[in-house]
C-alpha cells in the first residue's frame, strides 16, 4: 500500500490550536496556566475523581506516585510483567525493587492467584503496581480484596485505558493511586505528558510540590526536600483540552477497529484477537491478537509481512522479568511445574508474548484499511501452513 498504515498515531480533532493559541496570546506558555488547570478538572469531570495533577509524563506520575505511598529504598513493589518498561523503572527511581507478577489467560493482566502466591515468600510489599494492558481493565475485585487483605496500597497504571471500564466504573478509579499517559502513540495525546489522580487534596498538594522542585513558600527559592521538573506545560495541556472534546469518538472507532478484526479473523482457527472478561469494558487501545499452539505462523511472520505492505505492527510487550536490566529480579507465577511443561514456558505473559502481535489500531483507520490489514495476516498464516 503506497500509503503506511500505523500502529496508532496522534490523531488531532480540531479544537486544539484555540487552546493553545489562548496560551501563546495570553504569554502562559510555562508549567502553569489556565489550560493546565482546566485539563486538570476536565479530566478529573471525566474519570470521576476528584484531584489530578498533570506531569510531563505517564512515568513521573508513577515515580512521584510510588513516593507519596511511602516506597522507599529497599522495599519490594509487586508489579505486573506483562508491560511496558515505563511502568516499573520507577521504582528503581526511588530504590526498591520490583518483584514481577504473572499474568493470566482471562485477561492478560496480573493474575489474582499469582499475586496471592507472591505474598507467601514476601508478606509485606510497599504497594502494588497493576497494569491495564492495552486498553484493558484488569480484575480489580479479586486484586482490591488481596491488597485491602495483606494492607497493601495499589497505584493503578491506565497510561493504556482512558475510556475503558470496569463493572461501569472508569478506569483510573481502582488505585490509592491511578495514572495516565498521554504520549504520542495514546488513545489521546498531549504529544507527551501523564496525570496523576487521587481522592485527597493532601496527596494532590504533595505531589504538585515534588513536581515543581519542591519549592518551599518563602521569597526566596527555598528548597528543603529534593524536587522534580515534572509540571505539564501550559501548551501541551491545551492540546490536551482539545483531545479531550473527541475522546468519545476515539474510543468508539478503537472499538470499532476491534470489531472489524474480529470479524475478520471469525472464521481463522489459528487466530484471536485478545479476550475480554465479563465486566471489563475495554477501550482497545491497541488491539491485540493472539497466534493458537498449532500455528506455523510465528508474530514475527506476521509483522514482516506486514511491513512488506507499508503497514506497522508489533509484538506484544516482552514481560519485564525477561529483561536483561530486570535479571536480578524476582518472578512469580502461579503455574505448577506441570502446567510449564504443557505449555513449554515458565510463565503465562511468556507463553503470549511469543504468539501475541499488536495490529494497527490508529482512529483515522478506514473499514477498507482494517479489512486489508486483516487480509494480510490471514494469507500469512494460511500460506505458513501449507
Amino acid at each position: 500500500m503506497e500509503k503506511r498504515i500505523y500502529l496508532s498515531s496522534p490523531h488531532m480533532g480540531g479544537e486544539e490550536m484555540k487552546y493553545i493559541q489562548e496560551a501563546f496570546d495570553t504569554n502562559w506558555v510555562a508549567p502553569l496556566g489556565k489550560n493546565v488547570e482546566m485539563f486538570e478538572k476536565e479530566m478529573c469531570d471525566y474519570i470521576g475523581r476528584p484531584y489530578a495533577v498533570a506531569l510531563a509524563s505517564g512515568t513521573s506520575a508513577i515515580h512521584l506516585g510510588l513516593m507519596y505511598l511511602g516506597v522507599k529504598r529497599g522495599d519490594i513493589v509487586f508489579c505486573s510483567s506483562f508491560t511496558f518498561s515505563g511502568t516499573c523503572n520507577p521504582i528503581m527511581y526511588v530504590g526498591a525493587k520490583p518483584v514481577f507478577i504473572d499474568s493470566d489467560y482471562k485477561s492478560y493482566n496480573m493474575s489474582p492467584a499469582a499475586l496471592e502466591k507472591a505474598y507467601e515468600k514476601y508478606p509485606n510489599p510497599a504497594a502494588i503496581v497493576v497494569v491495564n494492558l492495552y486498553g484493558q481493565p484488569a480484575e480489580y475485585d479479586e486484586i482490591r480484596a488481596i491488597a485491602k487483605k495483606h494492607g497493601t496500597p495499589i497505584l493503578e497504571d491506565s497510561a493504556e485505558s482512558l475510556g475503558a471500564s470496569y463493572k461501569g466504573v472508569q478506569t483510573g478509579n481502582f488505585g490509592d493511586i491511578s495514572i495516565f499517559s498521554f504520549n504520542g502513540n495514546k488513545i489521546i495525546t498531549t504529544s507527551g505528558g501523564g496525570m496523576l489522580m487521587c481522592n485527597d487534596k493532601a496527596t494532590r498538594d504533595k505531589v504538585l510540590f515534588w513536581a515543581t522542585q519542591s519549592r518551599e513558600p518563602f521569597p526566596w527559592y527555598q528548597h528543603e526536600e529534593v524536587g522534580y521538573n515534572y509540571r505539564m506545560s501550559n501548551i501541551c495541556a491545551g492540546i490536551g483540552r482539545g483531545q479531550l472534546k473527541v475522546l468519545s469518538k476515539r474510543v468508539e472507532q478503537k472499538r470499532h477497529i476491534h470489531a472489524l478484526y474480529e470479524k475478520a479473523f471469525k472464521d481463522n482457527p489459528y487466530i484471536d484477537t485478545v479476550p475480554t472478561f465479563d465486566g471489563a469494558d475495554s477501550s482497545f487501545w491497541l488491539t491485540g491478537a493472539t497466534l493458537s499452539k498449532d500455528c506455523k505462523a510465528t508474530f514475527m511472520d506476521i509483522i514482516n509481512a506486514l511491513a512488506a505492505e507499508n503497514v506497522e505492527s508489533r509484538p506484544a510487550w516482552k514481560p519485564m522479568h525477561t529483561q536483561p536490566v530486570f535479571k536480578d529480579c524476582d518472578f512469580v507465577t502461579q503455574l505448577s511445574d506441570a502446567e510449564k511443561k504443557e505449555i513449554g514456558f515458565n510463565s503465562v505473559c511468556e507463553d503470549l508474548f511469543y504468539r501475541s502481535i499488536c495490529l494497527p489500531s490508529d482512529s483515522k483507520m478506514t473499514d477498507e484499511e482494517v479489512n486489508y490489514v486483516a487480509a494480510i495476516v490471514n494469507k500469512t498464516i494460511y500460506e505458513k501452513q501449507k
